[in-house]
């Protein structure tokens, strides 16, 4: 059975080391000059490689296709994932939120196992090779053409990634070779990605913990998530805020933008009501009289975050607090809940962490990853429609769709 793989990043490694642990004859034909580019740089370099979790908490977290993700996840869970990559000699961690790390927390040990696996069952990289076309035959994957270089093969495997850092050589391919074949793309766009804003530059690098950051779009919020965000210079960032834009996608245009008036508001004190919030106020007050409010509100917030927020309730941080009247205070208490801001839309590709959209699941085989209309051509990986939220599920769909392709191409040869 030959095999060629088109792409040597999480996907095309993983298909390519368990394709070749199950006998076939493998090419991994890579564009860029190694393998792994875009892996290198997951988890800001650790590769978080997947979450520690069960099968339903991995499927809830998944934001498009976890209906088409069923049978790939139970067939290939994140422990079957652990324990892979424990039997090719890459020691694993388990870190807050059940986030699973190589110990070494370097992204280039992830690369370097994977690799090492698919040189010991004989796999051939041809890498610095870009394939153009797939050719078919009679409904049939036959090889594909990479300059005027032609590779026959009995099963062709897509695994070229999304859109997203581009840089990296992620710049759609394989939905290319899908519309070339007349197969249903869905429009990708870039998902777990900072969102842009208007208004917030005097807040650029204040990291907040612990609070509620809502996405209001034409008056209903849309996304709510708590825990850990960040503002740069014009946009929000943070764990809470990629979730957030990952279920946001749909209200995009085709620019990245939301439609105007969309909001962004933080809850600074999520734990309390506006009652106790209130008399906290009124007990730090209390204790402070003669005290500025700008030097009493830092007990309740973070330095940098206090100008905004006293600007936003109209309240004036120079006055003493015994001299704050009850109508000051509650437009404080809610500031301090629904402090809010202009929300335009989304950074691009070059800061998305994964691809929404794809070819559409309903092109391929959920058990096998073949392509319905065209016999022995796979997808697996980035480049089908699915996406999920941080915490390592993106790579773990990668691996699981991998191993049900590599494990129908193999069942295929006996």
């Amino acid at each position: 059975m030959r095999a060629v793989v088109i792409g040597a990043g999480a996907s095309g490694l993983m298909c390519a080391a368990l394709l070749a642990r199950g006998g076939a004859d493998v090419t991994v034909i890579e564009r860029n000059s190694k393998a792994g580019k875009k892996l290198f740089i997951t988890g800001k370099g650790r590769c978080n490689l997947t979450n520690d979790c069960d099968v339903s908490e991995w499927l809830a977290s998944t934001v498009n296709g976890a209906k088409f993700l069923y049978s790939a996840a139970h067939a290939f869970p994140p422990s079957a994932v652990k324990d892979y990559f424990e039997s090719i000699g890459l020691r694993l961690k388990t870190e807050r939120g059940k986030r699973v790390f190589p110990c070494s927390d370097k992204s280039s040990d992830v690369i370097k196992a994977l690799v090492r696996d698919c040189e010991r069952g004989g796999v051939k990289f041809l890498f610095d090779k870009r394939v153009t076309a797939i050719e078919t035959d009679g409904g049939r994957a036959v090889g594909v053409r990479a300059g005027q270089e032609l590779y026959f093969a009995d099963a062709v495997v897509v695994a070229t990634g999304g859109v997203t850092y581009p840089s990296t050589g992620s710049t759609g391919d394989g939905c290319a070779f899908a519309r070339s074949l007349d197969l249903k793309v869905v429009d990708p766009k870039p998902s777990l990605v900072p969102l842009r804003t208007n208004g917030t530059g005097s807040l650029g690098g204040l990291a907040l913990k612990n609070v509620r950051f809502d996405v209001e779009i034409g008056g209903k919020v849309v996304a709510s998530e708590f825990g850990e965000m960040q503002f740069e210079r014009g946009a929000v960032t943070g764990s809470i805020v990629l979730t957030c834009s990952a279920l946001t996608c749909k209200y995009r245009d085709k620019n990245g933008l939301f439609p105007g008036g969309s909001k962004g508001i933080v809850d600074f004190k999520p734990a309390l009501d506006e009652a106790t919030l209130d008399a906290r106020l009124l007990r730090e007050f209390s204790s402070a009289p003669t005290a500025k409010l700008k030097v009493v509100a830092q007990k309740l917030l973070p330095s940098a975050a206090v100008s905004a927020v006293l600007e936003c309730a109209r309240a004036d941080g120079e006055k003493r607090a015994s001299d704050v009247d009850k109508a000051t205070r509650r437009r404080i208490v809610a500031a301090l809940k629904n402090f809010d801001f202009s929300v335009v839309g989304a950074e691009g590709a070059e800061q998305a962490i994964v691809t929404s959209g794809g070819v559409a699941t309903g092109e391929l085989d959920p058990k096998t990853m073949q392509c319905k209309k065209v016999g022995g051509l796979y997808f697996v990986g980035e480049v089908i429609d699915v996406d999920s939220l941080t915490g390592g599920f993106n790579l773990q769909n990668a691996w699981a769709t991998a191993a049900s392709a590599a494990r129908a191409i193999c069942e295929k040869r006996g």
